[in-house]
C-alpha cells in the first residue's frame, strides 16, 4: 500500500494475450475461448466493480510471455 491507495498484481506465465485483443478484454461478450466455454463477462464484471469503487485495472501482456493485471483500489478510512 502506498498512501491512500492499494495495489494488487495478478501475474502469470501462460500463452499472453495477442495486442489485437488487448482492447477488447473489458468488453461485454468478448471471449478468446471456444463458443460454450466461458461468457465473456468475468472481465467485464471485474473491471465494474472496480472502477465504481474508484479504483483501475490494467493489463500487460505478450504472447509466449504472460499477462499482468494491476488493480488499484482506494483506501478510504
Amino acid at each position: 500500500m502506498i498512501g491512500d491507495t492499494i495495489t494488487v498484481q495478478i501475474i502469470d506465465n501462460g500463452k499472453g494475450i495477442p495486442e489485437e485483443k488487448l482492447s477488447r478484454i473489458f468488453d461485454p461478450f468478448f471471449t478468446t475461448h471456444e463458443v460454450g466455454h466461458g461468457t465473456g463477462l468475468g472481465l467485464t464484471v471485474s473491471n465494474d466493480i472496480i472502477t465504481s469503487r474508484g479504483g483501475s485495472i490494467d493489463v500487460e501482456s505478450q504472447v509466449g510471455t504472460g499477462t499482468t493485471f494491476t488493480i488499484r483500489l482506494p483506501v478510504k478510512g
